[in-house]
């Protein structure tokens, strides 16, 4: 297990001028059918469906395609990550289930003072393994238990993203504390040439994000789960904008907005499967339930003006 290794914190805290020389120092850390035949019983046809229940189970079919079709850890293997496309190094390799993070370095800031900045890298006897989570949103996501920063990142189409942590990542022996969260993507003064390509990987997200907003708008209607998803997308831009504000030559090339969008995407589109899986099929609706229960209760409760049966 990770835990049970031997890790090496190499630390570098720098002044805030160009002109103080870094201090280095070296930290050893604990582990942290048939035709029927004449006479046979007849089978009564399937009632057809209205419009938008038609265009919903559509939608629902595409959306589960689109997640066979989203990115895996191939797009990453090998690839340099940095935080906002300049702090930090991220390095993964390998596919499937589990992956190994071969580089890990975080860039963070002074806990005794936060003018200080540091870098933690960190390397272990072992390597550091990520092991899978699932698709829970939509897009292949891994977690990893690095000692002091445990964190899950999900793969998005030669980045990955990592949310917001609660807390910050303290490494008190190194005086420094980080965090992991954001977009780890290709160095940002190096996409400006593939500023098209991005361009239109974006437009295809939000294509892709539109429509199923769409479909879940038409189930938000009777779906108080879908509903409040619907209700959810309205905080999406500036949720994006928030993200992206630091990743270096943003406004040139648009990377992080169209990872951001794409994963806001598959988000939606894996809601939106669920709502039109197997398991959904028998369940009623938010109206449907409402509507037995007042059935139920109607029939429980007497006539009015009836009067109740007395003992002779």
């Amino acid at each position: 297990m990770i835990s049970s290794t031997i890790w090496r914190l190499s630390v570098v805290i720098g002044g805030l001028t160009l002109a103080a020389a870094p201090v280095r120092a070296q930290l050893a850390l604990p582990g942290a059918a048939p035709s029927q035949e004449a006479g046979a019983a007849t089978t009564a046809p399937k009632p057809k469906k209205s419009g938008s229940a038609a265009k919903a189970d559509k939608s629902g079919k595409a959306a589960k395609a689109a997640l066979k079709s989203a990115p895996g850890a191939e797009s990453i293997d090998g690839r340099p990550l940095m935080l906002n496309g300049k702090a930090g190094l991220l390095q993964i390799s390998g596919r499937g289930d589990t992956l190994q993070i071969d580089k890990l370095s975080l860039a963070g800031e002074g806990v005794s003072d936060a003018a200080q900045r540091c870098v933690l890298n960190i390397v272990g006897e072992k390597p550091i393994m990520a092991i899978s989570d699932g698709r829970p949103d939509g897009l292949e996501r891994y977690h990893a238990e690095v000692p002091a920063c445990p964190f899950a990142f999900d793969v998005v189409d030669g980045a990955v993203l990592v949310p917001a942590q609660i807390t910050a990542c303290v490494f008190k022996a190194a005086d420094c504390q980080t965090s992991p969260s954001g977009l780890w993507g290709p160095d940002g003064t190096t996409l400006g040439a593939d500023a098209a390509a991005i361009g239109k990987r974006r437009t295809e997200a939000e294509n892709a994000m539109a429509h199923a907003l769409h479909a879940l708008e038409e189930r938000a209607k009777d779906n108080s789960d879908a509903a409040a998803l619907v209700r959810d997308q309205s905080g999406f831009t500036g949720e994006r904008d928030d993200i992206c504000r630091d990743y270096v030559q943003e406004a040139e090339h648009g990377f992080c907005a169209a990872s951001v969008t794409a994963a806001r995407a598959a988000l939606l589109e894996a809601r939106l499967a669920a709502f039109s899986g197997p398991e959904r099929k028998g369940a009623k609706s938010d109206k449907s339930a409402k509507a037995d229960k007042a059935a139920k209760h109607k029939k429980a409760k007497p006539a009015e003006g009836a009067e109740a049966d007395k003992p002779q």
